[in-house]
């Protein structure tokens, strides 16, 4: 990589501010305000998909996969709209250290910047696994364990609210209260106390109870997966509002939380080890993570269980085990065998309706998503799947049309 790029220093940290990409409203959020307390001045992007679509492409190659493309316009729009200065500002990307988009965005977005005249705008990698370090942005132990409960506390409140806001009887209810909470969490994560596991226990049940006092009808409508790439099944900028578009055609939404694909980026280091022998200390160390994070969720769903009639998540240990003869565990670009372990995990907990959303031409997602539902229908043959490619040529409407046959199908069963 050339070393020409501009760098965030310890400096900068005082003087600039970090613009953030949209994908996970809440998530991010509480990541935000963690980064906050440690005194980063940041801000979170939301902007209309058609517009930053438009300026991705302006500075970006249309091969590019199309969350590529939306990142680099979300930063560079914002740039453009004069909102901020280009010499105080810098711009952070999260990065799991994969072979696909995980490793590649950086020195792309560095490409289109420089080709946009902003070559002085400094690019952070926020990567726990070390993909690229600079001087002014440093991920400490600490930081990194309120994130993780930030996760946690994120992928509550997302699968508490999708199970309420379809049935609540005072329109409303369910988003005040998740911004609520949203705004208590990012509170106690950035400036609170240590997150001890009690307390986190205790929040987390005072949460599920919280939600539980929502008046609402009784749970009677179609429930619809979604699964796929992870900028596009998350982001209602990457997937052109999807869940929102869904709650008006009266289904109610499941999405498999982040805290998964965690776990399956963590899980296969273990599984390197036993397929390829690398060396043992790296697996070592993540067998020891994957244990207390499924600790941790193992705790979330007992919770669940004890305190609501909500549906929990699914544990991981045996999310991994559904995907035993579809596809093999050594399946790991983009979200690899955690595809196809999603549907069937969905399916078995009662989903029966899933959307596959995808960029198109994304290589890894046509074969561990699109390339898998026909041996999982086979496995579940009543399972009604779809499909659907996004991209910066593809239309709503089509995409929304293809939906509406699957929903079709789905108010029949």
């Amino acid at each position: 990589m050339s070393s020409e790029h501009a760098v965030f220093t310890k400096e900068m940290k005082k003087t600039h501010t970090i613009l953030i990409p949209t994908m996970l409203p809440v998530h991010f959020s509480l990541i935000s305000a963690i980064l906050q307390a440690k005194g980063y001045r940041v801000e979170l992007l939301d902007a209309d998909a058609s517009r930053v679509a438009d300026v991705g492409l302006r500075h970006v190659h249309n091969d590019t996969c199309y969350p590529a493309i939306l990142v680099a316009g979300q930063f560079l729009d914002a740039l453009g709209q004069g909102r901020f200065d280009a010499d105080s500002t810098a711009l952070m990307l999260f990065q799991t250290g994969g072979g696909c988009r995980a490793s590649n965005y950086i020195p792309l977005l560095r490409k289109a910047l420089a080709g946009a005249g902003l070559g002085q705008v400094p690019v952070i990698s926020f990567s726990p696994a070390g993909v690229e370090k600079q001087s002014g942005f440093t991920l400490s132990l600490p930081m990194l364990y309120r994130m993780l409960f930030a996760v946690i506390y994120a992928d509550l409140l997302e699968l508490l609210s999708r199970q309420c806001r379809p049935y609540e009887l005072q329109a409303g209810d369910t988003q005040r209260l998740l911004d609520d909470w949203t705004r208590r969490l990012s509170q106690e994560l950035g400036t609170g106390a240590f997150p001890r596991l009690s307390l986190v226990r205790q929040t987390c049940r005072d949460i599920v109870r919280d939600f539980s006092k929502i008046p609402r009808s009784r749970r009677d409508k179609p429930r619809v997966g979604i699964v796929g790439e992870i900028f596009v099944k998350y982001s209602p900028l990457g997937n052109n509002h999807l869940e929102s578009f869904l709650l008006r055609e009266g289904a109610e939404v499941a999405i498999p939380g982040l805290l998964d694909f965690f776990l399956y980026c963590t899980y296969n280091d273990i599984v390197d080890r036993h397929l390829y022998g690398t060396k043992p200390f790296k697996s070592c160390r993540n067998a020891v993570a994957v244990s207390f994070l499924c600790a941790r969720q193992r705790e979330l769903i007992e919770l669940i269980g004890q305190e609501s009639d909500f549906t929990p998540p699914t544990p991981f240990a045996h999310v991994r085990k559904l995907a035993d003869g579809i596809i093999g565990l050594g399946a790991k670009m983009g979200e690899g065998w955690l595809l196809a372990a999603e549907m069937l995990e969905l399916a078995e907990s009662g989903v029966r309706n899933i959307i596959c959303a995808q960029p198109f031409g994304c290589l890894p997602n046509h074969i561990c998503g699109k390339g898998m539902m026909q041996p999982i229908k086979q496995r579940i043959p009543d399972l009604n799947i779809v499909a659907i490619d996004y991209d910066a040529s593809a239309t709503r409407i089509n995409q929304e049309n293809r939906i509406k046959l699957m929903l079709a199908r789905a108010m029949q069963a």
